[in-house]
């Protein structure tokens, strides 16, 4: 009985957030970017992603903004079809506005081979100026390399869990000595 009750205590104190997964769908989502998610929530992590916590009647992007607004970090799972979707870049400039840390894998694409397409996604060219500013900071980022026919899944799942824990528990640290100061 006190055992569950300090279960629900915990999981009240659970942040909504720990990890954001940005990914292109039909490129990630049944492999690498579910792999991770399942991985991360094994090691007690609150991560999100998209077909995991939302339901129908959610306003995507209310939920999807919240959701990177709260987070600690993000995982940007860049792919060859990531950059055209308005969605990822969307999520990707969130990340970089909000000063969020963003670890990058590159799943069978590297980072020169990222653009935003110029007569694709942005339909302002405000848009396509913040998300270009966006992919760029993004490639300048040390992140995971991953070729999917070469590689292991568990491997690259396995070293991304991690590196975001490994993240968290720096931010933590640093979290904790700005309150000492």
């Amino acid at each position: 009985m006190q055992r569950s009750s300090l279960q629900l205590a915990k999981r009240a104190i659970k942040p909504a957030c720990d990890v954001f997964i940005n990914h292109r769908g039909i490129d990630t989502k049944r492999t690498l970017a579910t792999l991770l998610y399942d991985h991360l929530s094994r090691h007690n992590l609150s991560p999100f992603l998209d077909n995991k916590n939302m339901k129908p009647g959610d306003k995507l992007f209310e939920k999807i903004d919240s959701a990177i607004r709260s987070c600690k970090i993000g995982v940007a799972v860049f792919s060859p079809n990531y950059c055209k979707s308005y969605f990822c870049l969307h999520e990707l400039a969130l990340f970089m506005e909000s000063k969020k840390k963003v670890i990058p894998i590159f799943c069978d694409v590297k980072p020169s081979q990222l653009c935003v397409p110029i007569n694709g996604v942005c339909a302002e060219q405000d848009q396509l100026r913040r998300f270009s500013l966006a992919v760029e900071e993004a490639k300048q980022t040390v992140g995971i390399s991953f070729d999917s026919l070469k590689g292991n899944f568990a491997d690259v799942v396995r070293s991304a869990s991690e590196t975001v824990i490994k993240t968290l528990i720096e931010l933590e640290n640093e979290e904790q000595m700005k309150l000492r100061k």
